[in-house]
């Protein structure tokens, strides 16, 4: 009877052993279920220049908005998905290691806090990248090609799990991939820099991608030591100097940056002023370039100072010459004449952190520093 007794008692200190263990169970569970309407702002991520996106924290969560372009809650890794999310709210669930990354500016700025490795997929063949970590990547097959923006290879992007997929708003010339892709479960961001009226405020994109990729101490060093070689840059005084930026098109049209465009006022940033300013605002559309023939650019800039020639649509040209032989009517310009003649480098807009350096570069021509070791130019003679 004894044994007996002893046999029952075990039983029920089991039981109510499992029955407790259920219980503590169940309120942890509980407690780890979060109600969104419970979540209170508890901070703001401070922005110097950026205005095209804000970071809001919710304790753990970080609410991203983008202008015209949604709203999206970061859920650190393990971390409960909220309830009652408002229909307009996109998750981001961390870790984003498997992204399929289509604008390529992008790239440079990811590069710089070290989370290429989160970027699986591409929408740039090996060939079209001048970042030398897409590269490599794409060689070891780290990053796969996943088809352009305009034409992705779902079946590729389902198969890898991409979790996160960023596009440039040329995406919204074919809404109908956004919306094939989101129909898959992909949410997708669409990251507006180039429409940042200040250049250091596309640079400053980079805080957001560290947030996504939880590199964000990283991105807030890399800004602030750019910031440490820019700002002195702009404090100093005008140089005086008339610079045309430019590339002849194949029609042998003039393609120039409108005046409100980063690059000419990355420029004006340095020291120089801007030309053909007066032409620059007769086109309203929102591209940044526009058109104009050669009879228009002889009259705003022939008597410019400096002539630097775009080379990233049609490649590097490799001496003044080439240049003339484009159009006989460059001979006749001062810049050209006096031998103030420069040319990019064929990646400098896929080097969305070459800001600084760019504009370095641009202080040094216009304060007549001859150097062999520009960082995004190349004199030519």
């Amino acid at each position: 009877m004894k044994k007996q007794k002893r046999i029952l008692l075990g039983l029920l200190l089991c039981m109510l052993f499992i029955l407790s263990a259920c219980g503590a169970k169940d309120k942890e569970t509980a407690e780890e279920k979060v109600d969104f309407n419970s979540l209170s702002k508890t901070g703001t991520m401070e922005l110097s220049y950026a205005t095209q996106y804000s970071v809001d924290e919710y304790g753990d969560y970080k609410m991203i908005t983008i202008v015209d372009g949604g709203r999206f809650l970061l859920v650190p890794e393990k971390k409960e998905v909220p309830s009652n999310l408002p229909e307009d709210v996109t998750v981001l669930q961390q870790p984003l290691d498997k992204t399929y990354l289509v604008s390529t500016s992008v790239m440079d700025l990811i590069r710089q806090i070290g989370a290429v490795s989160d970027i699986r997929l591409s929408g740039t063949k090996e060939d079209g990248w001048y970042i030398d970590e897409a590269v490599e990547a794409m060689q070891n097959g780290e990053l796969l090609y996943a088809g352009k923006y305009s034409a992705p290879d779902y079946e590729l992007i389902l198969s890898e799990g991409c979790n996160l997929a960023i596009e440039n708003t040329m995406i919204y010339h074919n809404p109908e991939v956004k919306e094939k892709l989101e129909e898959l479960g992909i949410p997708v961001l669409v990251e507006r820099s180039s429409y940042e009226s200040h250049p250091l405020g596309r640079l400053e994109w980079i805080k957001l991608y560290g947030v996504l990729f939880g590199k964000e101490e990283e991105a807030a060093d890399y800004y602030d030591l750019a910031l440490e070689k820019i700002e002195p840059i702009m404090e100093n005084a005008d140089c005086k100097k008339t610079v045309a930026f430019f590339y002849v098109t194949g029609n042998g049209a003039i393609s120039v940056r409108k005046s409100g465009d980063y690059v000419a006022q990355m420029i004006a940033l340095a020291g120089g002023t801007y030309v053909p300013a007066q032409l620059t605002g007769e086109d309203e559309n929102a591209l940044s370039t526009m058109n104009i023939q050669m009879e228009d650019f002889y009259a705003g800039a022939k008597d410019a100072d400096i002539l630097i020639y775009n080379s990233t649509i049609d490649g590097e040209i490799g001496s003044i010459d080439e240049l003339i032989a484009k159009n006989a009517l460059f001979a006749d310009f001062k810049a050209v004449q006096d031998g103030n003649v420069y040319c990019t480098s064929q990646n400098f807009f896929q080097r969305s952190t070459a800001i600084g350096d760019f504009m370095e570069d641009l202080h040094q021509v216009f304060t007549n520093q001859e150097s062999e070791n520009f960082n995004y130019l190349k004199k030519l003679r």
